[in-house]
């Protein structure tokens, strides 16, 4: 079953921090999650990789339970397995899809996602994964701006148009729809 967060600011928004502990199927202190920083290759995004890591440890995630990751070697199906979710930070967009490609992740992410595994994009991570970016993960085929002033409308998303997310909204997907919320 795919469980799939899309955001612009991670859990800033109390909301997608209780969407994402509802899809976990375990306690969240005893989950682990696959912290990637690819992206962050500026200070702006380097900046902001402590509060990307405060949402996770806010949540009850357990700080050594966090394993960063910056795809400079490929991670094996083997490693995925002990993981619950993946928190994809932001930054360098066009960046982390070169090196998503480069590392060889969609491979292993989508048996991951398959499997029940949790793919959070922030950002960055978030637009990677969609229509905007040839060779993206192709979660979505629309295509997504983030930290946009106004946001796509909430509900059920049309496939083909472009969606914009505030810093307050997000997208789940699933096997079966895909819906922008706050």
């Amino acid at each position: 079953m795919k469980n799939i967060l899309l955001t612009s600011t991670g859990f800033e928004n109390k909301n997608i921090e209780s969407k994402f502990l509802e899809l976990l199927d375990k306690n969240v202190a005893e989950s682990k999650v696959l912290f990637i920083i690819t992206a962050a290759i500026d200070i702006e995004a380097v900046q902001i990789l402590s509060k990307c890591a405060y949402d996770l440890l806010n949540c009850g995630i357990k700080k050594e339970n966090i394993i960063v990751y910056n795809m400079h070697k490929p991670i094996t199906p083997e490693e995925l397995e002990k993981i619950d979710a993946i928190y994809v930070c932001g930054g360098n967009t066009k960046y982390l899809v070169e090196r998503m490609n480069e590392s060889n992740f969609k491979q292993n992410i989508d048996k991951f996602i398959s499997d029940g595994g949790i793919y959070i994009g922030v950002s960055a991570g978030s637009v990677s994964v969609s229509g905007k970016y040839e060779n993206n993960l192709g979660f979505i085929k629309n295509k997504i701006d983030v930290h946009c002033e106004k946001g796509s409308t909430n509900g059920k998303i049309v496939s083909g148009e472009d969606i914009y997310l505030t810093d307050n909204q997000a997208i789940y997907i699933n096997d079966d729809e895909m819906i922008i919320f706050e």
